[in-house]
């Protein structure tokens, strides 16, 4: 699995919260029952089991429900006022309602120490739940509103305070026996002390374990997560901001085969040495069908040789690779000339061929082995061997990512497999000659199939190639890769049918990649479903075919993308902070812990 796809999968966490309605009455059923079972166990409340539930009952609602109703309101009201990103009234809502579970949580521990060590511990409870609540607080909030550290604590301490206060309010006009027996500068001050020893660690520990991101690329692990959230969560492109800080200009290829009918260009088949990746909307993902709908013809967009160190920074940067292709559309020379399609493999390699005019398009695969992303590099190998040896200007190397399985690696240099390909390259034997060359296509956005089933904006697009009566069908996929076998199964799915040939390709596009575990390859559900499409796609092509003319043409452009090695720095960069906080985010919480309790109990 890709490297991105590792951050990707954190998207799993993100889930739907419920609706504010819900965390209310969540919050008023649940803060009523810990005052009920507080009373019920509590031994300094000499009552009937009815009064306890009633005055227990109360107690619990107002001290911590009404606290946590409001301090869910205010909290999202102060976020906005600070141009925080992320906290809806939902969210806040939510957030209020898990707060409070950790001050009822404790405040029931206390309660239950207290009848096992005949102490009352009441007070110290509360009051050690209201710090955990207000650490609980800061933590979330810093790392997903975009507000820094001093906001994060201003607004995490609005809950804590209100169930204080508001416990020192119906004390104090309370008449019952032994409400009035604790000062109210005391209990301020251990919260605040305890509050603060907490949010000393809190920082000490964001600042640890940033500081190798920042040093590295230039941003913020929090900043990172919290518009990561904002993207998962709204389809915010505010993450693009930062991937353009730590980006590079590289320079890449475009390549592409235009058939052209009459006057009219009737079909493109592209191949961008351009990764669509991150993931979402972001950045490249959804590459294939923005640079796709540039154009008025029918076009296909593979996935070119490229890593996630080729992502585009921005959508923006799309428009680079369109005006590269339009540009020299005109210059494009046509012919007839054209072979029939073929294959050669070698080991794991098979490479599917088919020449076109002075061009020749190469599809890559490793199926029915696991595999991922062809390396810029060694595409760039692949072409200059494939020239060559078949004597042509322009190679269109496709990575059909037809193939993947959970442990599918890259293709880097010095992997076996790459040598692989150029001895299949070796193999290939150059047979094009004026032909009657035909063309037709089909595309169908699979309105019955969706995201969850690994299908993006584009759906299917399909391509019949004839040469010499021999027909081929180009079939590509808007999707990132397909489950390993499903590809054989398509290709005995489809003898029936009218061609002679067929190779399945993916976009490798990463707009689904929001889903799920970080990945999503077509194939794993719905199979039937996907195949009749196949097949009607097929057909509709058949029924499409006309006489077309062909040329090839490779562009060079410049792209700021992700940059060299910076999808790797940033994932490992990921990992050892993931590392230590594994180790210092126990010790340091447990250093707090002990601390706070010596101060707040003794």
């Amino acid at each position: 699995m890709s490297s991105m796809s590792s951050v990707a999968g954190l998207s799993k966490y993100i889930k739907t919260l419920p609706k504010t309605k819900i965390s209310i009455i969540n919050i008023i059923v649940v803060s009523f029952l810990i005052g009920v079972i507080f009373y019920l166990i509590n031994p300094i409340y000499e009552m009937g089991i009815l009064e306890k539930i009633i005055y227990g009952g109360t107690f619990g609602f107002w001290i911590l429900g009404i606290s946590s109703i409001m301090s869910g309101g205010m909290n999202q009201q102060w976020v906005n006022s600070l141009n925080g990103i992320n906290l809806k009234t939902k969210h806040s809502m939510f957030l209020s309602f898990l707060s409070m579970l950790t001050v009822g949580f404790v405040i029931l521990l206390g309660a239950i120490l207290s009848n096992i060590l005949n102490i009352d511990l009441t007070l110290n409870s509360i009051i050690f739940g209201c710090v955990l609540s207000f650490a609980f607080n800061i933590i979330v909030l810093w790392s997903t509103s975009s507000i820094g550290f001093t906001k994060s604590v201003i607004v995490g301490g609005i809950q804590p305070l209100l169930i204080l206060t508001l416990l020192v309010i119906i004390s104090f006009f309370s008449n019952a026996e032994n409400q009035l027996y604790f000062g109210i500068t005391p209990l301020f001050l251990k919260a605040i002390i305890g509050s603060i020893i907490f949010a000393i660690f809190i920082y000490s520990f964001i600042s640890v374990v940033e500081s190798p991101m920042k040093k590295n690329l230039g941003i913020g692990v929090l900043d990172l997560l919290s518009l990561f959230i904002a993207h998962m969560n709204e389809g915010s492109s505010s993450l693009e901001g930062l991937f353009e800080n730590m980006g590079e200009t590289v320079e890449t290829i475009v390549s592409y085969v235009s058939f052209k009918r009459d006057d009219e260009i009737k079909s493109l088949f592209v191949s961008p040495f351009v990764h669509p990746g991150p993931l979402g909307n972001i950045g490249g993902s959804n590459l294939p069908t923005l640079l796709a709908n540039k154009f008025d013809n029918f076009t296909m967009i593979a996935h070119g040789p490229s890593t996630h160190d080729f992502n585009p920074v921005s959508t923006k940067e799309i428009n680079k690779i369109e005006e590269a292709i339009k540009n020299n559309l005109d210059n494009i020379e046509y012919s007839n000339i054209a072979s029939e399609f073929k294959r050669y493999n070698e080991k794991k390699s098979n490479v599917g061929v088919q020449f076109f005019n002075k061009g020749m398009i190469l599809l890559s695969t490793f199926a029915p082995y696991g595999s991922d992303d062809i390396e810029f590099g060694v595409g760039l190998t692949m072409i200059a061997h494939s020239q060559k040896r078949c004597n042509v200007e322009d190679a269109i190397v496709v990575d059909c990512h037809n193939s993947f399985t959970e442990e599918s690696g890259q293709l880097l240099p010095g992997n076996p497999e790459v040598f692989e390909s150029i001895d299949a390259i070796k193999k290939i034997e150059v047979n094009s000659k004026e032909s009657v060359i035909k063309v037709g296509c089909c595309e169908d956005l699979m309105d019955g199939l969706d995201k969850t089933s690994g299908v993006g904006d584009s759906g299917i697009k399909t391509m019949i190639i004839e040469v010499n009566n021999q027909r081929t069908a180009y079939v590509l996929f808007d999707s990132n890769n397909m489950e390993i076998g499903f590809r054989q199964e398509i290709m005995d799915a489809v003898e029936d049918l009218d061609i002679d040939e067929i190779e399945v390709m993916t976009t490798d596009t990463h707009s689904v990649n929001t889903l799920s575990r970080g990945y999503n390859p077509i194939g794993t559900q719905k199979r039937k479903e996907i195949i009749e499409y196949i097949k009607k796609t097929i057909k509709i092509a058949i029924d499409d075919l006309e006489e077309v003319e062909v040329g090839t043409k490779t562009e060079r452009l410049y792209l700021k993308t992700f940059g060299p090695n910076n999808s790797t720095e940033l994932i490992s960069t990921i990992s050892s902070i993931v590392a230590v906080s594994k180790i210092m985010a126990p010790i340091l919480f447990l250093a707090a812990l002990i601390i706070t309790i010596i101060w707040i109990f003794y």
